[in-house]
């Protein structure tokens, strides 16, 4: 089944034309990559989606709710998740309160059962702190629960915003540039995870990267684009004979 349909969507900035016509498709127990040149429109893809821009026109809909309109927020308790290209923790919040600020878009206790911490808003909590250590637990990061944010490499920054994310118990989750900054090490143990959210916790994953080697291991789908176009949307062994996108990448 189709958890994400993006139709024919058109954005443009002042006189820059950021995407044109580009229309994607992400199914259930899916990975998705998106690649593309620097300023080829994969983050304004991303951000259309997750509603942090709303497109001039075309049509996006997740499990077959239109959320083309939608604000950010929104879009987030309907189910989808992401990550940021740079890196945006609570630099001197704990990985486990990190973690647990993705739930917030779950959690209905109002600010008087909060402060009080009694009955609904006291279960609430301990209800979501019990997903925010099995997440800490599947991203195999026990060890700095408690460490500020600001204070771990980059490498575990990165898996922190990953289980942020997964504390929103997403249906669809959005990774912008997940191997950023990442050395070899770092990069195996992100895909690994990467496909571990999708296999053993179901949920669909589309992400950006320009690491071609990731893109060509663990995605089942991907999708090219070039100066806001869509150019490819195949296999990954067919786009990596792909004429078109041989040439965006590497000239005539």
């Amino acid at each position: 089944m189709t958890v994400l349909n993006v139709q024919g969507i058109d954005i443009s900035f002042g006189g820059v034309q950021a995407l044109l016509g580009v229309s994607i498709e992400v199914n259930e127990g899916e990975i998705l990559a998106c690649i593309g040149p620097n300023g080829a429109g994969k983050t304004t893809l991303i951000n259309c989606i997750s509603g942090w821009y709303h497109p001039d026109q075309g049509q996006i809909s997740l499990d077959g709710q239109d959320i083309t309109r939608l604000p950010a927020h929104r879009v987030a308790t309907l189910g989808v998740a992401r990550t940021f290209q740079n890196i945006a923790l609570f630099k001197r919040m704990s990985v486990l309160d990190n973690i647990m600020s993705g739930a917030h878009v779950r959690m209905r206790s109002n600010f008087l059962s909060c402060g009080i911490y009694w009955g609904f808003g006291q279960k609430e909590e301990v209800h979501y702190r019990e997903l925010a250590e099995d997440i800490i637990d599947f991203l195999e990061i026990e060890h700095i629960r408690k460490t500020p944010a600001g204070s771990i490499p980059m490498g575990l920054q990165r898996r922190v915003e990953v289980g942020r994310a997964l504390a929103s118990q997403p249906k669809l989750l959005l990774l912008d540039e997940p191997m950023a900054g990442l050395n070899v090490e770092e990069k195996e143990d992100m895909a690994r995870f990467i496909l571990d959210v999708n296999e053993e916790r179901g949920i669909p994953v589309v992400f950006i990267d320009h690491d071609m080697g990731v893109v060509m291991d663990i995605s089942d789908r991907v999708v090219v684009l070039d100066h806001g176009v869509k150019i490819a949307d195949e296999s990954p062994e067919k786009v990596r004979k792909d004429p078109q996108v041989v040439k965006a990448y590497l000239g005539h």
